[in-house]
């Protein structure tokens, strides 16, 4: 379990860095009313979406590590739990930023974080008095 909590601590904090870096480079562009097709288009909402999901799926994957502290689980479910949050962490930002670049395809991937991180959490609970 101490493995699982290790990775999942690190790529909570690697992720809140990547939101930190993605925000600082949309953030030069900010300022351009036209910038994406304007401050409500697709392109943009969807960039804009792909550098909070850093900092939002960041936590998630950062509170599931301290969870493991409070309510242990075996070692199998928790390395997989642990991958699944790191899984959707690093893909669901990905998603949003090639949908935004070209819509189709890349729409059709959003199942990939979306069932990466409800597997997690559904194995955390699952798993919940398994240690």
């Amino acid at each position: 379990m101490e493995a699982a909590k290790e990775a999942a601590l690190l790529a909570g904090w690697l992720g809140m860095l990547m939101g930190v870096v993605s925000g600082a480079i949309i953030g030069l562009f900010f300022h351009r009313e036209d910038w994406m097709g304007g401050y409500g288009s697709f392109r943009r909402r969807l960039t804009r979406l792909g550098h909070i999901a850093f900092f939002g799926l960041g936590f998630v994957t950062l509170l599931f590590a301290f969870t493991l502290d409070a309510h242990p689980i075996a070692d199998a479910p928790a390395k997989l739990a642990a991958a699944l949050f790191i899984a959707g962490l690093c893909t669901m930002s990905t998603c949003c930023f090639l949908t935004a670049w070209r819509k189709v395809p890349f729409r059709h991937f959003f199942f990939i974080p979306v069932g990466s991180v409800g597997g997690g959490i559904l194995t955390l609970l699952l798993n919940w008095n398994s240690a």
